[in-house]
């Protein structure tokens, strides 16, 4: 229904997700989410650990923070943002990478979630998960359900229709596995019994690979969908799925859906799966990389998010 199919430009979809280098000092912004700003919970001079909660939530509609190095916070102050406006920030110094207590970095697969609807969404609550598609709601928040109104099936948003991003794509290829537990997790958290994986069909591998990983699981249906601007935004995506139309005033549980980004979903898994909250590594895309773009695949969401 409309839309528009822009030149497609995936420069990165076939290069591999990377960890760039660690920064030597990293200023974060307490207002990076939808809501209120988070309030600091350190000080100029405190040790830090990767992990660990440097900010709360400032309110039900706010998000908690976590350091994403290890080091001596420098700095509580306001500070310049992207869009020229001061805003208040955390500045610390990196020293070593040392890592809070508790947080499992194995790669191993976890699959079992022996916990109640409302421990998962109380542990994404403390993660500090937000909606990593780019509009940062407290997902916390999106999955409680206002009274009234009642979910009946979870969509998982893999289309990233926008010309140029890969984030999703090279995700949903080198960590369908975590996503799948991630999938089953979020329809524990909002009591439903399906959901629908939803990619653009210009990703037939991301297609093939996400088909092959719940063969065994009836309650997950991928859905191949055509390739047009703005097919992932949340409501052409409920349409695109569901065939359900929504319009700008009601919301997606309006329609019985909870819609999630992919790397929401993998934030997820690791937060019940792995006690790892969401750490927000900041980089700066360099003039090489705005040069020569398709030497880069960096990963926006559970570990990086570009600035």
């Amino acid at each position: 229904m409309g839309g528009v199919h822009p030149s497609e430009n995936k420069l990165s979809c076939a290069k591999p997700i990377e960890a760039l280098p660690l920064p030597d000092v990293v200023t974060i912004p307490l207002a990076q989410h939808i809501g209120a700003p988070a309030v600091a919970k350190v000080a100029k001079g405190d040790r830090v650990l990767t992990g660990q909660l440097i900010a709360e939530a400032g309110s039900f509609m706010s998000a908690n923070i976590h350091s994403p190095i290890s080091g001596t916070v420098t700095a509580v102050d306001m500070v310049v943002n992207g869009q020229g406006l001061r805003q208040m920030m955390i500045t610390i110094k990196r020293e070593g990478d040392d890592w809070a207590e508790g947080i499992d970095r194995s790669d191993a697969l976890v699959k079992v979630c022996p916990f109640s609807a409302q421990e998962i969404i109380a542990k994404i609550k403390d993660a500090g998960i937000v909606g990593m598609g780019g509009a940062t709601f407290p997902t916390h928040v999106k999955l409680s359900v206002p009274p009234g109104k009642k979910a009946e099936c979870v969509i998982i948003n893999g289309v990233e229709c926008e010309p140029y991003l890969t984030s999703d794509h090279r995700t949903m290829l080198e960590h369908g596995e975590e996503l799948i537990v991630g999938v089953t997790i979020l329809m524990k958290a909002v009591g439903v019994g399906k959901a629908y994986i939803g990619i653009e069909n210009n990703k037939p591998d991301a297609i093939q690979k996400m088909t092959e990983l719940v063969k065994d699981e009836p309650r997950i249906t991928v859905c191949p969908l055509l390739t047009k601007y703005p097919q992932g935004g949340e409501r052409s995506l409920i349409y695109a799925v569901t065939g359900r139309k929504i319009n700008s005033s009601m919301l997606p549980a309006d329609a019985g859906c909870i819609v999630d980004n992919v790397d929401t979903v993998i934030s997820i898994y690791n937060a019940v799966c792995k006690t790892t909250p969401l750490i927000r590594r900041i980089i700066t895309v360099t003039g090489d990389a705005i040069a020569n773009p398709q030497n880069y695949s960096v990963r926006t969401g559970t570990s990086y998010k570009e600035l």
